[in-house]
């Protein structure tokens, strides 16, 4: 009886993990275009990044899931389209990220820093943001980005 449990045991997760894999097969993976981005600081200094752009449903919902590493000059932008509560989590991201929460002029309301992998804990943008842009883990902090800075891109509409 023990070895028939085991036996079917076995087989439902083989068949839980075969319809997980399925699924996320079948899920297309997404590609973004990429623009140039400046952050702004209050000080004067200016911090250039490459952004990928997020721009629909499925590249917002997709992001940077399943991504090894991020060069350090890279980052993505995710546009919602109009000013709103934006609520993030880390689920099925691998790398740490800051989180900066962009108002429509570009100005940055609020960073989460070291935003922790596969977290499902709620990353809330603390008030209507129409941008939200995330960086490696730890950028906030080296390059001196705080709330109030500046983020300057096509995207936002704000490029210099």
């Amino acid at each position: 009886m023990a070895a028939l449990r085991a036996m079917v045991k076995s087989a439902v997760l083989a068949l839980v993990f075969f319809t997980l894999a399925s699924a996320a097969q079948s899920q297309e993976r997404q590609t973004f275009t990429s623009e140039p981005l400046t952050v702004e600081t209050a000080s004067g200094k200016t911090h250039d990044f490459v952004a990928e752009l997020a721009l629909d449903n499925a590249q917002r919902e997709q992001g940077l899931m399943f991504r090894k590493s991020m060069p350090p000059e890279n980052g993505m932008l995710f546009d919602f389209g109009e000013a709103r509560d934006v609520a993030m989590w880390m689920r099925n991201t691998l790398i740490p990220l800051d989180m900066l929460f962009i108002a429509r002029d570009g100005r940055i309301t609020h960073i989460h820093e070291n935003a922790v992998p596969h977290s499902e804990a709620i990353i809330s943008s603390r008030g209507p943001v129409k941008f939200v842009l995330e960086l490696n883990g730890g950028a906030a902090r080296r390059y001196g980005i705080k709330p109030g800075d500046m983020v300057r891109s096509a995207q936002i509409g704000n490029r210099k």
